[in-house]
Parts: structure tokens; sequence; C-alpha cells
């Protein structure tokens, strides 16, 4: 069982920066990829950007590349999105996910965090 916990969300108006964080609990963080997801309201959940065991591969939603960058620390069991250039269609509760996989697909994720949300005004 992995339990995440995010953290990092809140208000912030448009072109500013926030950075997510989720700790993961036990100590096989470093055995699954993580992935970061996010949901608006009305909207389905949809795939942010992922990362590799190891960190090394990291893989994004068009929309994001170049504003949003997902890094982990093994030794911390933190996966982090630092998101830049926010606007305000970013607005949703975003959701870190750990998986088997490297992957963007919702159903390779088993254990997904609480959420925490991230509303960028105009």
């Amino acid at each position: 069982q992995v339990q995440l916990v995010e953290s990092g969300g809140g208000l912030v108006q448009a072109g500013g920066s926030l950075r997510l964080s989720c700790v993961a609990s036990g100590r096989t963080f470093s055995r699954y990829a993580m992935g970061w997801f996010r949901q608006a309201p009305g909207k389905e959940r949809e795939f942010v950007a992922c990362t590799d065991r190891s960190g090394a591969g990291t893989y994004y939603r068009d929309p994001v590349k170049g504003r949003f960058t997902i890094s982990r620390d093994n030794s911390k069991n933190t996966v982090y999105l630092q998101m830049n250039s926010l606007k305000p269609e970013d607005t949703a509760v975003y959701y870190c996910a750990a998986g088997q996989l490297y992957s963007s697909r919702i159903s390779d994720y088993d254990y997904w965090g609480q959420g925490t949300q991230v509303t960028v005004s105009s």
C-alpha cells in the first residue's frame, strides 16, 4: 500500500507560479512511476505529467509543455510539479498518483492522493 498526500495548491494570478508536492508513505516509493493529473469542474480527470522510477524520464501533456516541470526525490519519497506561467485554464484539483507503469493513462495508476486545489485568476 502507498499513501499519497499532496500540498502546495492555492490561489495565484495568471502568469504566476506554484510548486505542488506529493509525499508518499512506505519504503517502496522508488519502485513506482509517478504522475500528476487534474480535474476541472464539470470535466473529466486528465493527465498532466509523469516521471519514471528514477526521474530521468518525463512526459507532459502538450498544453503544459515548457511551463510545468515534474521531478522526484526518491530519498524524500516526494514528487513535485513546478508550475510556471499559470493560466486560468490550469484551474483544477491536482492529484498525484503512483503506478507500476510509466504512463499517461489514468488506468495504469494504482494509488491516488486526495488532491489539492489550484485556482488561477485572470
